[in-house]
């Protein structure tokens, strides 16, 4: 591969918008008329701007492919990942940019209310990701609808691709395509529960994954591979130098550590390592603004 060609070392594709997050004292909330609460904040991300930004905060080369709106809510998204060093490449979607709004209690948990609003027949021409796709050592693909459309291609270049399935049960046909189609998975294992180990060893089996990682919060995450054997590997969590603030986009963060090992050659467990450390370092500020650099990744890691 030419230099020209090796522009980035990760291109995320989709998954940007803004939380609304709403502290609470607990959750769930008591049904009530109305409930005082603290300042109500606005925050650029989401997860695949999340990845986009603790990738490039980790010293990675990073393009974000997203289609978002020409509102304000899109206008925030742009000056966050400006800020954040982050080559952004947005389309216009008519219908507006993503959107949630999180309640968050006391301990840094969260409730989130996601508006995806993307009209189904969304799609991003090929024109527009293709030459970008062909820069890439790795792509990252979040689970919006129009982001399937563009795995044919990334496939035949023959560019290594990461997903997360976040609370998948293992039901949903919407993230089944993303799972069996890319070769690092990540999910929660909040959303099969009991039947993480058994979903991790499905996707092993019928897709074209050599790894899959299931995060489980404070319980740390879950590592299995195609040659490592039936029982995924735990990997411990790492415990936040800081009190817990918010644990917003604590899972982007993880995926983004983990990446960080993966393109430097470290070993399976040694990413998930690194991921829970920089997974840790998110919930220690609010609204996925917590971003690790390397020298402390790598300090954390070893320490």
């Amino acid at each position: 591969m030419s230099q020209q060609d090796d522009r980035y070392d990760v291109v995320v594709v989709g998954g940007s918008g803004v939380d609304t997050v709403i502290r609470v004292d607990a959750l769930p909330v008591p049904l009530a008329d109305s409930v005082h609460v603290g300042p109500i904040e606005e925050w650029p991300g989401h997860t695949g701007g999340n990845v986009a930004l603790g990738t490039r905060a980790l010293g990675l080369r990073v393009a974000l492919l997203d289609c978002v709106g020409d509102d304000w809510i899109g206008t925030l998204v742009r000056q966050r990942m400006a800020e954040g060093d982050v080559e952004f490449h947005p389309l216009t979607s008519p219908a507006g940019t993503r959107r949630a709004v999180n309640l968050v209690d006391a301990t840094g948990r969260r409730m989130s209310f996601y508006d995806a609003r993307d009209p189904a027949d969304l799609r991003m021409p090929r024109e527009f990701y293709l030459p970008r796709l062909r820069g890439a050592r790795h792509v990252h693909v979040s689970i919006m609808n129009f982001a399937r459309f563009v795995l044919d291609d990334i496939e035949a270049l023959r560019v290594p691709v990461s997903t997360d399935l976040h609370d998948w049960d293992g039901l949903n046909d919407h993230h089944r395509e993303f799972a069996l189609r890319s070769d690092l998975v990540f999910l929660s294992a909040e959303g099969a529960g009991d039947g993480t180990a058994a979903l991790m060893r499905e996707i092993l089996r019928e897709g074209r994954a050599r790894t899959v990682v299931a995060t489980a919060g404070a319980e740390g995450s879950h590592v299995l591979t195609r040659d490592g054997g039936p029982t995924p590997r735990h990997v411990p969590a790492v415990p936040p130098r800081a009190p817990v603030v918010d644990t917003n986009g604590a899972g982007d963060a993880y995926v983004s550590g983990f990446l960080y090992g993966m393109l430097a050659g470290r070993d399976v467990l040694d990413c998930a390592r690194l991921g829970a450390v920089a997974g840790a370092h998110a919930c220690t500020a609010p609204g996925s603004t917590a971003l690790i650099t390397p020298e402390a990744l790598l300090a954390t890691a070893v320490s």
